[in-house]
Protein backbone atom coordinates (compact mmCIF):
# COMPACT_ATOMS: atom_id res chain seq x y z
CA UNK A 1 0.00 0.00 0.00
CA UNK A 2 1.45 3.23 -1.09
CA UNK A 3 1.14 6.16 1.20
CA UNK A 4 2.40 9.87 1.12
CA UNK A 5 5.19 10.99 3.65
CA UNK A 6 2.37 13.54 5.21
CA UNK A 7 0.04 9.96 5.83
CA UNK A 8 2.69 7.85 6.80
CA UNK A 9 3.30 10.39 9.74
CA UNK A 10 -0.02 11.18 10.69
CA UNK A 11 -0.48 7.40 11.21
CA UNK A 12 2.21 6.70 13.08
CA UNK A 13 1.42 9.62 15.35
CA UNK A 14 -2.28 7.88 15.87
CA UNK A 15 -0.80 4.52 16.61
CA UNK A 16 1.86 6.02 18.77
CA UNK A 17 -0.66 8.40 20.99
CA UNK A 18 -3.21 5.34 21.10
CA UNK A 19 -0.48 2.61 22.56
CA UNK A 20 -0.28 6.04 25.14
CA UNK A 21 -3.65 6.90 25.67
CA UNK A 22 -5.96 4.72 25.29
CA UNK A 23 -8.38 7.53 23.92
CA UNK A 24 -9.07 8.04 20.18
CA UNK A 25 -6.56 10.82 18.71
CA UNK A 26 -7.59 13.98 17.05
CA UNK A 27 -6.36 16.20 14.88
CA UNK A 28 -5.41 18.76 17.53
CA UNK A 29 -3.03 16.07 19.29
CA UNK A 30 -1.25 15.02 15.99
CA UNK A 31 -0.41 18.57 15.44
CA UNK A 32 1.04 19.08 18.97
CA UNK A 33 2.54 15.69 18.65
CA UNK A 34 4.13 15.85 15.37
CA UNK A 35 6.22 18.34 13.62
CA UNK A 36 3.24 18.86 10.38
CA UNK A 37 2.70 22.38 9.55
CA UNK A 38 -0.63 22.11 8.11
CA UNK A 39 -3.92 23.00 9.35
CA UNK A 40 -6.14 20.89 11.40
CA UNK A 41 -8.38 20.27 8.24
CA UNK A 42 -5.89 18.91 5.99
CA UNK A 43 -4.93 16.28 9.03
CA UNK A 44 -9.11 15.67 9.53
CA UNK A 45 -8.78 14.80 5.47
CA UNK A 46 -5.42 12.74 5.63
CA UNK A 47 -7.23 10.94 8.56
CA UNK A 48 -10.54 10.12 6.23
CA UNK A 49 -8.52 9.40 3.88
CA UNK A 50 -6.87 6.67 6.00
CA UNK A 51 -10.03 5.43 7.31
CA UNK A 52 -11.20 4.58 3.59
CA UNK A 53 -7.95 2.73 3.20
CA UNK A 54 -8.95 0.70 6.50
CA UNK A 55 -5.92 1.69 8.37
CA UNK A 56 -7.68 3.89 11.02
CA UNK A 57 -11.71 3.50 12.42
CA UNK A 58 -13.82 5.99 13.86
CA UNK A 59 -15.05 5.10 17.38
CA UNK A 60 -17.53 7.24 17.61
CA UNK A 61 -19.07 9.97 14.80
CA UNK A 62 -17.57 13.11 16.86
CA UNK A 63 -14.96 11.27 18.38
CA UNK A 64 -10.75 11.15 16.68
CA UNK A 65 -9.44 7.90 15.31
CA UNK A 66 -7.95 5.02 16.58
CA UNK A 67 -5.64 2.57 14.54
CA UNK A 68 -7.70 -0.58 12.69
CA UNK A 69 -5.99 -4.41 12.77
CA UNK A 70 -4.84 -3.11 9.25
CA UNK A 71 -3.36 -0.06 10.26
CA UNK A 72 -0.86 -1.89 12.93
CA UNK A 73 0.20 -4.03 10.61
CA UNK A 74 1.57 -1.21 8.48
CA UNK A 75 2.63 0.14 11.34
CA UNK A 76 4.67 -2.76 12.80
CA UNK A 77 6.02 -3.69 8.96
CA UNK A 78 6.90 -0.21 7.54
CA UNK A 79 6.50 2.67 9.98
CA UNK A 80 8.07 1.14 14.02
CA UNK A 81 11.27 2.33 15.10
CA UNK A 82 13.48 0.12 16.41
CA UNK A 83 13.39 0.24 20.17
CA UNK A 84 17.08 0.50 21.45
CA UNK A 85 16.91 -0.92 25.53
CA UNK A 86 18.09 1.65 28.13
CA UNK A 87 20.48 0.57 30.52
CA UNK A 88 18.08 0.29 33.26
CA UNK A 89 16.02 -2.68 31.44
CA UNK A 90 19.24 -4.44 29.78
CA UNK A 91 20.27 -4.72 33.79
CA UNK A 92 16.68 -5.81 34.87
CA UNK A 93 16.49 -8.21 31.95
CA UNK A 94 19.74 -9.90 33.04
CA UNK A 95 19.10 -10.09 36.47
CA UNK A 96 16.11 -12.11 35.52
CA UNK A 97 18.38 -14.16 33.15
CA UNK A 98 21.11 -14.75 36.39
CA UNK A 99 18.52 -18.16 36.35
CA UNK A 100 21.46 -20.94 37.04
CA UNK A 101 18.43 -23.20 36.81
CA UNK A 102 18.78 -26.68 34.92
CA UNK A 103 15.73 -28.17 35.53
CA UNK A 104 13.35 -27.38 32.18
CA UNK A 105 10.39 -27.18 33.55
CA UNK A 106 11.49 -24.93 36.57
CA UNK A 107 13.02 -22.64 33.57
CA UNK A 108 9.68 -21.83 31.66
CA UNK A 109 8.40 -21.28 35.07
CA UNK A 110 10.43 -18.60 36.17
CA UNK A 111 10.85 -17.47 32.18
CA UNK A 112 6.80 -16.57 31.80
CA UNK A 113 6.97 -15.20 35.25
CA UNK A 114 9.48 -12.83 34.58
CA UNK A 115 8.70 -11.99 30.96
CA UNK A 116 4.56 -11.17 32.17
CA UNK A 117 6.62 -8.95 34.93
CA UNK A 118 8.76 -7.01 32.24
CA UNK A 119 5.59 -6.75 29.89
CA UNK A 120 2.70 -6.22 31.77
CA UNK A 121 0.86 -8.47 29.79
CA UNK A 122 -0.03 -12.36 30.17
CA UNK A 123 3.16 -14.08 29.22
CA UNK A 124 3.81 -17.61 27.93
CA UNK A 125 6.36 -19.86 27.67
CA UNK A 126 6.63 -23.42 26.15
CA UNK A 127 9.18 -25.56 24.00
CA UNK A 128 8.82 -28.53 21.59
CA UNK A 129 10.29 -31.77 22.72
CA UNK A 130 13.62 -32.58 21.68
CA UNK A 131 14.31 -35.03 18.27
CA UNK A 132 16.36 -36.67 20.03
CA UNK A 133 16.37 -36.63 23.74
CA UNK A 134 18.67 -39.28 25.11
CA UNK A 135 19.81 -39.99 29.04
CA UNK A 136 22.97 -38.28 29.85
CA UNK A 137 23.51 -40.09 33.64
CA UNK A 138 22.24 -42.05 36.40
CA UNK A 139 22.78 -41.65 40.15
CA UNK A 140 21.42 -43.25 42.51
CA UNK A 141 21.34 -42.43 46.26
CA UNK A 142 20.98 -44.61 49.25
CA UNK A 143 18.86 -42.84 51.67
CA UNK A 144 17.64 -45.18 54.26
CA UNK A 145 18.36 -49.11 54.08
CA UNK A 146 15.15 -49.62 52.38
CA UNK A 147 15.34 -46.39 50.39
CA UNK A 148 17.26 -44.63 47.78
CA UNK A 149 16.82 -42.41 45.21
CA UNK A 150 17.23 -42.31 41.11
CA UNK A 151 18.41 -39.46 39.67
CA UNK A 152 18.02 -39.23 35.93
CA UNK A 153 19.92 -35.96 33.42
CA UNK A 154 18.49 -36.05 30.72
CA UNK A 155 20.47 -34.94 27.29
CA UNK A 156 18.34 -31.80 27.16
CA UNK A 157 19.84 -31.04 31.01
CA UNK A 158 16.77 -31.79 32.58
CA UNK A 159 17.09 -33.74 35.95
CA UNK A 160 14.24 -35.88 37.29
CA UNK A 161 14.78 -37.90 40.45
CA UNK A 162 12.28 -40.39 41.99
CA UNK A 163 11.86 -41.82 45.70
CA UNK A 164 11.87 -45.86 45.83
CA UNK A 165 11.16 -47.74 48.80
CA UNK A 166 12.06 -51.76 48.82
CA UNK A 167 10.39 -54.41 50.64
CA UNK A 168 14.21 -55.84 51.68
CA UNK A 169 17.53 -53.85 53.14
CA UNK A 170 19.83 -53.14 50.05
CA UNK A 171 23.90 -51.76 50.57
CA UNK A 172 25.76 -49.38 49.02
CA UNK A 173 27.67 -51.84 47.18
CA UNK A 174 24.66 -53.01 45.23
CA UNK A 175 23.45 -49.24 44.45
CA UNK A 176 27.46 -48.45 42.80
CA UNK A 177 26.78 -51.93 40.79
CA UNK A 178 23.11 -50.68 39.89
CA UNK A 179 24.55 -47.29 38.92
CA UNK A 180 27.33 -49.00 37.17
CA UNK A 181 25.14 -51.13 34.79
CA UNK A 182 22.62 -48.40 34.13
CA UNK A 183 25.19 -45.60 33.08
CA UNK A 184 27.21 -48.25 31.13
CA UNK A 185 24.17 -49.61 28.88
CA UNK A 186 21.33 -47.08 28.68
CA UNK A 187 22.85 -43.86 28.51
CA UNK A 188 23.13 -41.84 25.14
CA UNK A 189 20.17 -43.93 24.26
CA UNK A 190 16.29 -42.43 22.62
CA UNK A 191 13.30 -44.10 24.01
CA UNK A 192 13.31 -46.31 21.60
CA UNK A 193 16.25 -48.18 21.66
CA UNK A 194 15.46 -49.05 25.18
CA UNK A 195 14.42 -52.24 24.02
CA UNK A 196 13.08 -55.30 25.89
CA UNK A 197 15.93 -57.48 25.33
CA UNK A 198 18.58 -54.78 26.31
CA UNK A 199 16.38 -54.31 29.99
CA UNK A 200 16.31 -58.23 30.10
CA UNK A 201 20.04 -58.91 29.60
CA UNK A 202 21.05 -55.57 32.62
CA UNK A 203 18.38 -57.03 34.58
CA UNK A 204 19.80 -61.16 34.38
CA UNK A 205 23.71 -59.18 34.67
CA UNK A 206 22.25 -57.02 38.45
CA UNK A 207 21.48 -61.28 39.52
CA UNK A 208 19.42 -60.55 42.72
CA UNK A 209 18.74 -57.20 42.10
CA UNK A 210 17.13 -57.44 38.93
CA UNK A 211 14.21 -55.68 39.88
CA UNK A 212 15.47 -52.71 41.11
CA UNK A 213 17.28 -52.42 36.96
CA UNK A 214 13.75 -52.27 36.14
CA UNK A 215 11.95 -50.02 37.95
CA UNK A 216 15.10 -47.10 37.38
CA UNK A 217 14.49 -47.80 33.76
CA UNK A 218 10.87 -47.48 33.87
CA UNK A 219 11.50 -44.18 35.41
CA UNK A 220 13.68 -43.08 32.60
CA UNK A 221 11.48 -44.14 30.07
CA UNK A 222 8.40 -41.84 31.79
CA UNK A 223 11.08 -39.09 31.51
CA UNK A 224 12.02 -39.36 27.95
CA UNK A 225 8.23 -39.67 27.16
CA UNK A 226 7.97 -36.08 29.31
CA UNK A 227 10.86 -34.56 27.30
CA UNK A 228 9.63 -35.96 24.00
CA UNK A 229 6.17 -33.76 24.71
CA UNK A 230 5.56 -29.90 24.48
CA UNK A 231 5.94 -28.14 27.83
CA UNK A 232 3.78 -25.18 28.85
CA UNK A 233 4.10 -22.83 31.03
CA UNK A 234 1.77 -19.38 31.44
CA UNK A 235 2.14 -16.68 34.06
CA UNK A 236 0.20 -12.77 34.85
CA UNK A 237 -3.47 -13.92 33.77
CA UNK A 238 -4.75 -11.69 35.61
CA UNK A 239 -2.57 -8.84 34.10
CA UNK A 240 -4.87 -8.68 31.19
CA UNK A 241 -7.20 -7.15 33.66
CA UNK A 242 -5.64 -3.57 34.09
CA UNK A 243 -5.55 -2.71 30.50
CA UNK A 244 -8.65 -0.21 29.65
CA UNK A 245 -9.97 -3.12 26.92
CA UNK A 246 -10.79 -5.58 28.78
CA UNK A 247 -12.21 -4.22 32.20
CA UNK A 248 -15.26 -5.50 31.10
CA UNK A 249 -15.40 -9.09 32.29
CA UNK A 250 -17.41 -10.15 29.72
CA UNK A 251 -14.18 -9.57 27.27
CA UNK A 252 -12.03 -10.63 28.93
CA UNK A 253 -13.04 -14.01 30.49
CA UNK A 254 -13.31 -15.51 26.77
CA UNK A 255 -9.07 -14.76 27.00
CA UNK A 256 -8.87 -15.73 30.19
CA UNK A 257 -9.82 -19.17 29.76
CA UNK A 258 -8.27 -19.33 26.28
CA UNK A 259 -4.61 -18.67 28.02
CA UNK A 260 -5.76 -21.25 31.04
CA UNK A 261 -5.50 -23.98 28.47
CA UNK A 262 -2.47 -25.22 27.57
CA UNK A 263 -3.00 -27.08 24.66
CA UNK A 264 -4.57 -23.51 23.32
CA UNK A 265 -0.45 -22.07 23.77
CA UNK A 266 1.05 -24.45 22.90
CA UNK A 267 -0.17 -24.15 19.49
CA UNK A 268 0.97 -20.49 19.13
CA UNK A 269 4.57 -20.94 16.91
CA UNK A 270 7.12 -19.19 14.67
CA UNK A 271 7.57 -20.20 11.71
CA UNK A 272 10.57 -22.46 10.53
CA UNK A 273 13.65 -19.84 9.60
CA UNK A 274 11.79 -16.98 11.54
CA UNK A 275 12.64 -15.72 14.85
CA UNK A 276 9.73 -13.64 15.98
CA UNK A 277 6.38 -13.00 14.77
CA UNK A 278 3.55 -10.68 15.33
CA UNK A 279 -0.16 -11.22 15.10
CA UNK A 280 -2.45 -9.02 15.26
CA UNK A 281 -5.90 -8.98 15.91
CA UNK A 282 -7.95 -10.80 13.35
CA UNK A 283 -4.92 -12.71 11.98
CA UNK A 284 -5.14 -14.51 14.86
CA UNK A 285 -7.15 -17.60 13.98
CA UNK A 286 -9.06 -18.19 17.29
CA UNK A 287 -11.73 -16.27 18.55
CA UNK A 288 -10.72 -15.78 21.52
CA UNK A 289 -7.76 -13.77 20.30
CA UNK A 290 -9.62 -11.71 17.67
CA UNK A 291 -9.31 -8.76 19.29
CA UNK A 292 -5.86 -9.19 20.43
CA UNK A 293 -2.67 -9.20 19.56
CA UNK A 294 0.54 -11.70 20.41
CA UNK A 295 4.00 -11.30 20.07
CA UNK A 296 6.28 -14.36 20.00
CA UNK A 297 10.42 -14.85 20.09
CA UNK A 298 11.99 -17.76 19.58
CA UNK A 299 15.41 -19.39 21.94
CA UNK A 300 17.61 -22.28 21.04
CA UNK A 301 17.46 -25.06 24.35
CA UNK A 302 20.31 -27.38 22.39
CA UNK A 303 19.78 -30.76 21.28
CA UNK A 304 17.14 -29.86 18.51
CA UNK A 305 14.79 -27.93 21.38
CA UNK A 306 13.27 -24.86 20.21
CA UNK A 307 11.28 -22.52 22.81
CA UNK A 308 8.97 -19.89 22.39
CA UNK A 309 8.32 -16.90 24.60
CA UNK A 310 5.43 -14.47 23.77
CA UNK A 311 3.37 -12.27 25.32
CA UNK A 312 -0.51 -11.55 24.63
CA UNK A 313 -2.03 -8.36 25.14
CA UNK A 314 -4.18 -5.25 23.52
CA UNK A 315 -3.79 -4.40 19.72
CA UNK A 316 -3.18 -1.35 21.50
CA UNK A 317 0.52 -2.82 22.53
CA UNK A 318 3.90 -0.96 22.29
CA UNK A 319 5.25 -3.15 19.91
CA UNK A 320 8.87 -2.12 19.65
CA UNK A 321 9.38 -2.30 23.26
CA UNK A 322 7.50 -5.55 23.49
CA UNK A 323 9.66 -7.05 21.03
CA UNK A 324 12.68 -5.56 21.76
CA UNK A 325 12.68 -7.75 25.21
CA UNK A 326 11.15 -10.49 23.92
CA UNK A 327 13.99 -10.86 21.65
CA UNK A 328 16.81 -9.61 24.12
CA UNK A 329 14.96 -12.17 26.89
CA UNK A 330 15.28 -15.17 24.29
CA UNK A 331 19.28 -14.09 22.97
CA UNK A 332 20.10 -14.60 26.99
CA UNK A 333 17.86 -18.14 27.04
CA UNK A 334 19.94 -19.45 24.10
CA UNK A 335 23.26 -18.01 25.32
CA UNK A 336 22.34 -19.01 28.94
CA UNK A 337 21.16 -22.78 27.48
CA UNK A 338 24.76 -23.10 25.59
CA UNK A 339 27.36 -20.79 26.99
CA UNK A 340 26.46 -20.43 30.02
CA UNK A 341 26.66 -16.06 29.07
CA UNK A 342 24.91 -13.74 28.91
CA UNK A 343 24.32 -10.99 25.54
CA UNK A 344 26.52 -7.58 25.59
CA UNK A 345 24.05 -4.76 26.70
CA UNK A 346 24.30 -1.63 23.89
CA UNK A 347 24.92 -4.02 21.12
CA UNK A 348 22.56 -3.64 18.19
CA UNK A 349 22.12 -7.27 17.20
CA UNK A 350 21.38 -7.63 21.05
CA UNK A 351 18.47 -5.17 21.24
Amino acid sequence: MDLTDRQKRILRTVVELYIETAEPVGSKSILERSDLRVSSATVRNEMAELTALGLLEQPHTSAGRIPAPKGYRFYVNDLMEEHRLSLQETERLNQALHLKIREMDRVMDEAGRLISQLTQYPAFALSSGAARVTVKRFDVLLVERQAFIAVVMTSNGHLSNRLFRLPYVMDRQQLQLLASLLNGSFTGLTLEEFTPELIRSASQAMEDGAGLVTMVISFAMEVLEEQRSKLVRTAGLDSILSHPEYRDLDRAQPLMRYLSQEENVGALSVPEGETTRILIGPENVHEALKDSSVVLATYDMGDNTRGVIGVVGPTRMDYATVLARLEYFAKGLSQLFEQNQLPTAGEKEDV
